[in-house]
């Protein structure tokens, strides 16, 4: 992406933990001069103190862009100090959780161009999704930029309304811990048909990750369904002991949304039906 204006102007880190270092260490190698990036951290870690940054030092006068990163609960403390650059030409790009738009513009003014993302704990590694939303002050521009940013942890969307966030919340932002629960019932069902702990594991792991590859590139949408019956068929005709208190399919499609419960409290019936492919 094009850092000309960072790099002329400055870019402002408020809050630089993993998510943060995260973002600076993909923006780092992507050409933008550390030189023009100033953190301010109460607790830098040791990666962010060895890199060429302007941390914990003055501010620039009109930087281009103020990446909001604290906790949520540090906010009403931390961001007050930003409220110079309220108004004004710097965008304001927010990946604090929680927090809505017009709380920024209660503190930093109604001028003030501000987006609002969500990004997910994959985005450590570089392999999550974040949702952007702004308020009426954002451009074109402002949203390349914050796409191209927020390119480096990686993917972005944008939302029609800020009012969808907390769907992407419920989703891509609390849809890791589900899918690590999920990686664990796996590792259980294993367990509990005698495989050794590091095995199970092992297979939990990269089944989740296998499949999860595979939806994403697959150009059709995932269907559990597909071939259930030659699927059923074939698993009990080697595996007939397994079918023994197994629920019928239509009870556990009723039951979906409880299927956490129902699986981390049954392991035979788990174990057959994370084969089927639930």
């Amino acid at each position: 992406m094009d850092f000309s204006d960072i790099a002329q102007r400055g870019l402002v880190l408020l809050g630089c933990g993993k998510m943060g270092s995260a973002m600076l260490e993909g923006w780092l190698s992507s050409g933008l001069p550390a030189q023009s990036v100033w953190a301010l951290d109460p607790h830098p870690s040791a990666w962010l103190q060895q890199q060429d940054i302007h941390l914990n030092a003055a501010l620039p006068f009109d930087p281009a862009l103020v990446l909001v990163a604290v906790k949520p609960q540090l906010m009403q403390a931390a961001l007050p100090q930003m409220s110079k650059f309220g108004n004004g030409n710097t965008l304001f790009l927010s990946i604090a959780a929680g927090i809505t738009i017009g709380g920024f513009e209660a503190i930093l003014g109604l001028r003030t161009p501000i987006i609002r993302a969500m990004p997910n704990t994959p985005a450590a590694i570089g392999q999550g999704i974040t949702a952007l939303s702004g308020n009426h002050q954002i451009e074109e521009r402002h949203l390349v930029l914050a796409e191209g940013l927020l390119g480096a942890i990686g993917q972005t969307l944008r939302l029609e309304h800020e009012k969808q966030m907390d769907a992407v919340t419920g989703v891509s932002g609390s849809g890791p811990a589900y899918v690590f629960y999920m990686i664990d019932c796996l590792a259980a069902a294993a367990r509990a048909q005698g495989l050794g702990e590091d095995v199970a594991m092992q297979l939990a792991k990269a089944t989740v990750a296998g499949a999860g590859a595979l939806a994403a590139k697959s150009q059709e949408t995932p269907q559990p369904d597909i071939n259930l019956g030659k699927i059923v068929k074939g698993y009990f005709s080697h595996w007939p002991n397994l079918a023994n208190g197994l629920p019928r399919r239509p009870q556990f499609r009723a039951s979906r949304h409880q299927a956490p419960l129902w699986l981390a409290s049954k392991p035979r019936d788990r174990l057959a039906w994370c084969h089927l492919g639930w």
